[in-house]
C-alpha cells in the first residue's frame, strides 16, 4: 500500500509525541535516566490515548545504544529496528486472539533465553484483560520474578477485569482522556507537516467528536481531508462526524426558551432531513445546556466547557435562561436519551422532549403550589388590613374575607380501596393459603414473561401477596397507579393473572388490590378490632361464660 492512515504515519516515536499524558511520560523518563525502571508495567486507560505507543517508545528508549536517555535517538540500529519491527526481541502480543494457557506457557518457556540483538527483551501484551483465568495464573510467577533481561508491559482498556494478583506485581499508570485543546494542537502540527489547510472550527468539531482519543481524532481528520478538496471546512467536519453546528443548536435552544413549538419542530425537521442521528443530537443538546450552566456559574473558566465555544449568541442565551430551567431541561433530555436505547423510533422521543420543554411553563392555575396560594392569601390579608387602617376602622377590625383557595386537584383520580371486602378476606385468611400462593408467585411472573407479557410482569414486580383465604387473596402494591391499573383490569392484567393462578393452584381465586399505605392502616385497624373482641370475651364473668356453655347463648338472659 502506498498510502498509510494518518494515525499510523504520525504514531508517537518519542515520549514528547505522546500528547496529554505528561504525568506518565515524565515519570518513565526519570526512571530511565536513573536506571530505576521496573520489570513490569500496567498501562490502563480509554482507547486511543497512547498506551501501546508509549510502550513501544519505552522499549526503544531502554534499548537505545545511547542509553540511559530520556528520549530514543531514533537513529541507532536498535531504535530503527524496533521502529520497523525487524528486531525480534520486542514482542507485541494481542491477548484478544492469544488468550489461552498454551500461548502464555510458550512465553514462559522462551522468556529465559537472552535477547539476540538488544539489551532487554520487551513483551508488550495488548488488551491483557482478555486473557483467561488459567492464562493469568500461568503468567503470575514469570511476571513476579522474570529474568533480568526481560520487561513486561501490559496494556488494557478495562483494568477492573484483571486479577489483583497481576496488578500488584506491576507498576500501574492510568492514561486519561486527551483534552480537546491538546488534540487540536496535535492536529495542527500534522496538517502543517502535510501542507493541508483546515479551519480551526473544523478541528474543534473533530476533537470533540473524538471523545478524548487521539487515534479517533486522526481517523476523522483523515476522512475529512479525503472528503474536502483543498481545505477542510466546518461543514465538512460536521458532515463527517455527524455533529451539529453550534449556531444550529443555539437556534433550537432559543425557540425552546421562547416556547415557540412550531419553529422548534421546523428546525428539528430540517436537522432530521439531513440524516442526523437523534441520539447523537440529543447528546449535543445536553452538553450545550451543561456548558451554559457552567458558564453562568463560572464565566472565567472557559477551559471547563466541553462542546461550546463562547460567542455573542451563546452569551445572550446564557443571560436569558435561568439555572432552574437548565436543571429541568437536562433532566428531561437525559430521560429521553435513555429511552431511545430501547426503541427503533428515536426521533419520536426527541420530538416529544422538544414539545414538552416548549410547553413546560403552560401549567394550569389549578396546579399552583401550596406555597404560592399561601403567599397570595397573606398578600390579600395585608391589603385588607391597610385598607381598614386608612379608613379609621383600626379599632373595629373585621375579619377579612378569606380568598378563595383553589384546590391543587379538583378531583383525585386515585384508586378506591375496597376496605369492606379486605376485612372479609382477613377474617377467613389462613397462613397455609398465603404460603401456597407465595410459593407459586415466582412461577406466575415467569409464566407471564414466557407469554411475552413483559409489561404485565413489570406491573406486578413491586407487588406482594399479604393475605389469602381459600377463595380470594389481597395483593399489596408499592405504587397506587400500578394497583389501579391491575385492579381495574384496563389491560387484562388481572384476568390473565387469575387465569394463570387457576392453572397453578387448581382452583379459582379472586384478587383484591390494595396500595401499601392503605394496607398498613387497614391491617392495624383489623388487628385492633380483633383484640377488642378478645378482650370483651376475656372480661365476661366466669359464671356467665359457664352458663352459655351449658345452655347456649340464645337461652341465657343476663340481668343485673
Amino acid at each position: 500500500m502506498s498510502y498509510q492512515a494518518l494515525y499510523r504515519v504520525f504514531r508517537p516515536q518519542q515520549f514528547h509525541d505522546v500528547v496529554g499524558q505528561e504525568h506518565i511520560t515524565r515519570t518513565l523518563q526519570n526512571a530511565l535516566l536513573q536506571n530505576k525502571f521496573s520489570h513490569a508495567y500496567l498501562f490502563s486507560g480509554p482507547r486511543g490515548t497512547g498506551k501501546t505507543s508509549a510502550a513501544k517508545v519505552f522499549a526503544k528508549t531502554v534499548n537505545c545504544e545511547k542509553a540511559p536517555v530520556a528520549e530514543p535517538c531514533n537513529e541507532c540500529a536498535s531504535c530503527r529496528g524496533i521502529t520497523d519491527g525487524s528486531i525480534s526481541d520486542v514482542i507485541e502480543i494481542d491477548a484478544a486472539s492469544n488468550n489461552g494457557v498454551d500461548e502464555i506457557r510458550d512465553i514462559r518457556d522462551k522468556v529465559k533465553f537472552a535477547p539476540s540483538a538488544v539489551k532487554y527483551k520487551v513483551y508488550i501484551v495488548d488488551e491483557v484483560h482478555m486473557l483467561s483465568i488459567g492464562a493469568f495464573n500461568a503468567l503470575l510467577k514469570t511476571l513476579e520474578e522474570p529474568p533480568k533481561h526481560v520487561i513486561f508491559i501490559l496494556a488494557t482498556t478495562e483494568p477492573h477485569k484483571i486479577p489483583l494478583t497481576i496488578i500488584s506485581r506491576c507498576q500501574r499508570f492510568d492514561f486519561k482522556r486527551i483534552t480537546a485543546q491538546s488534540i487540536v494542537g496535535r492536529m495542527k502540527e500534522i496538517i502543517e507537516d502535510q501542507s493541508i489547510h483546515a479551519e480551526e472550527e473544523a478541528l474543534n468539531v473533530i476533537a470533540r467528536a473524538a471523545d478524548g482519543g487521539m487515534r479517533d481524532a486522526l481517523s476523522l481528520l483523515d476522512q475529512a481531508i479525503s472528503f474536502s478538496d483543498d481545505k477542510v471546512y466546518l461543514e465538512d467536519a460536521l458532515l463527517i462526524t455527524g455533529s451539529v453546528s453550534q449556531s444550529f443548536v443555539g437556534k433550537l435552544v432559543e425557540h425552546i426558551h421562547n416556547k415557540n413549538v412550531a419553529d422548534a419542530l421546523k428546525t428539528l425537521d430540517a436537522l432530521m432531513n439531513q440524516g442526523k442521528d437523534p441520539a447523537k443530537f440529543i447528546e449535543d443538546l445536553i452538553y450545550y445546556f451543561r456548558d451554559m450552566l457552567l458558564f453562568k456559574a463560572a464565566p472565567n473558566l472557559e477551559n471547563v466547557l466541553e462542546r461550546v465555544s463562547i460567542d455573542e449568541h451563546f452569551v445572550e442565551l446564557s443571560k436569558k435562561v435561568q439555572p432552574d430551567l437548565i436543571y429541568e431541561t437536562i433532566d428531561v433530555l437525559n430521560k429521553s436519551h435513555q429511552e431511545m436505547k430501547w426503541t427503533n423510533h428515536s426521533r419520536i422521543f426527541l420530538e416529544v422532549a422538544i414539545v414538552k420543554l416548549c410547553q413546560h411553563d403552560a401549567v394550569p392555575p389549578a396546579e399552583q403550589s401550596e406555597n404560592t396560594i399561601l403567599l397570595e392569601k397573606i398578600e390579600n390579608l395585608e391589603k385588607e388590613m391597610l385598607h381598614l387602617k386608612e379608613n379609621g376602622f383600626s379599632s373595629q377590625v373585621k375579619q377579612p374575607a378569606q380568598p378563595e383557595v383553589k384546590q391543587s386537584r379538583a378531583v383525585k383520580g386515585g384508586y378506591k380501596t375496597p376496605i369492606g371486602r379486605i376485612h372479609e378476606i382477613l377474617k377467613d385468611a389462613q397462613r397455609k393459603e398465603l404460603g401456597l400462593l407465595k410459593n407459586k408467585w415466582g412461577e406466575l411472573l415467569d409464566y407471564l414473561k414466557q407469554q411475552n407479557k413483559v409489561s404485565h410482569a413489570a406491573l406486578l414486580n413491586d407487588s406482594e401477596p399479604v393475605a389469602a383465604s381459600e377463595k380470594a387473596f389481597i395483593l399489596k402494591f408499592k405504587y397506587e397507579i400500578h394497583c389501579k391499573m391491575v385492579a381495574e383490569d384496563n389491560n387484562q392484567v388481572r384476568t390473565n393473572m387469575e387465569s394463570i393462578l387457576r392453572n397453578l393452584l387448581g382452583k379459582s381465586i379472586e384478587m383484591v388490590g390494595v396500595p401499601e399505605p392503605d394496607w398498613v392502616k387497614i391491617r392495624e385497624e383489623f388487628i385492633r378490632d380483633q383484640k377488642t373482641d378478645e378482650d370483651a370475651e376475656q372480661e365476661e364473668e366466669p359464671i356467665v361464660a359457664e352458663a352459655k356453655k351449658l345452655f347456649g347463648s340464645d337461652l341465657v338472659e343476663i340481668k343485673e
